[in-house]
């Protein structure tokens, strides 16, 4: 799925000259309050960005995101209202990395993978009343769902390799962003700041190939941009962020950071309907650790990801903005990770 109080005026020592620029703010941001606020669902759903069969290069070949899926409209915005807003979000994937290669997974190494995933995220999220300055503030919380399939050719004995599949549905790791820290240069150029926790809650075996866990902690620190064209109708999201994991002590498997950037560029239209192109990539950052990334050289990767996106605003009872967006990512070019054509992501968005 996923993409926040001071004011300008408090470096100003005379109360009248505060109080000209407190209304200047306000006359600047104003035109702001019939967006959509952005429910910072890169620090959600590049996070929920995708989820393959716990694993990534990085263990299991995927890691936590999921290219192309982390950028959301308004990604830079957060609202200047005090607003909730409830995000549901599906993304389904299914991809696979050659047999010519070995991946590391349950502890071991597979000949290629099969992975396939329905992953299901509900996210809640809360802008803090904090005033019509330059800064806005906001916080949030993930709960997903995964269903998941993995198919490995592990080695057995006498040298022969057998093909195993598993399949796992659970309750995935619970993901939360403390604090959404937005900034508005003005009407049209926006910026915002977070860092996403995921915690590792979901159940894990580490034997089994597929699990609704990564078994670790992730912490995500990511920046959006995002800048309005009000004379073309165009709207261009930017999101960044840097993936730092823990280590899997059930396999002694280190994860290196993952960079992830995310890019979208949207055409609205006065129907309310909007097309537009998603471009995304995946870049690990150093080699995996421990006895079965130093077998792989580190298993180090990256992908790119590029496809279109539909979004549609309404709104529910003539007051309540409601949004939906559908896309198609597929990957590119993939070393070392889960490459599909088969990634598509679907979201919808109340506020309140």
């Amino acid at each position: 799925m996923m993409s926040e109080t001071t004011t300008m005026a408090h470096s100003l020592s005379t109360p009248d000259r505060s109080t000209t620029n407190a209304r200047a703010v306000r006359q600047r941001l104003l035109p702001l309050r019939p967006l959509r606020p952005a429910l910072a669902l890169g620090a959600v759903l590049m996070t929920l960005a995708a989820f393959a069969p716990p694993a990534s290069a990085t263990e299991g070949a995927l890691g936590r995101p999921v290219s192309g899926t982390g950028v959301q409209p308004n990604a830079g915005v957060v609202s200047p209202e005090p607003i909730w807003a409830v995000n549901l979000a599906e993304i389904y994937f299914d991809g696979n990395i050659s047999g010519s290669r070995q991946v590391p997974i349950a502890g071991k190494t597979s000949l290629g993978l099969d992975g396939e995933l329905s992953f299901t995220l509900a996210t809640l999220m809360k802008t803090w009343n904090t005033g019509t300055g330059a800064w806005n503030f906001a916080s949030s919380f993930t709960l997903p769902y995964l269903w998941t399939k993995a198919t490995a050719s592990l080695s057995g004995g006498r040298g022969n390799s057998t093909s195993t599949s598993q399949t796992a549905s659970n309750l995935f790791d619970i993901t939360f962003t403390p604090i959404i820290a937005g900034y508005h240069f003005s009407k049209t150029d926006h910026m915002s700041f977070s860092v996403a926790i995921w915690a590792p809650t979901g159940r894990y075996d580490p034997n089994a190939l597929a699990n609704p866990s990564l078994n670790n902690w992730t912490f995500i620190p990511q920046v959006a941009y995002t800048k309005f064209v009000p004379a073309y109708d165009l709207e261009f999201d930017v999101i960044a962020g840097v993936q730092f994991y823990t280590r899997n002590t059930a396999t002694d498997y280190q994860n290196a950071p993952l960079f992830t950037l995310d890019v979208m560029g949207l055409k609205k239209f006065s129907n309310g309907l909007g097309i537009g192109l998603v471009l995304g990539t995946t870049q690990q950052l150093g080699s995996d650790s421990g006895p079965t990334a130093d077998q792989l050289n580190g298993f180090r990767g990256h992908d790119f990801a590029l496809g279109p996106i539909v979004t549609y605003d309404t709104k529910l009872d003539g007051k309540h903005p409601l949004s939906f967006s559908a896309r198609w990512v597929p990957t590119i070019t993939a070393t070392n990770r889960l490459k599909s054509t088969k990634t598509f992501m679907a979201t919808a968005t109340l506020v309140f």
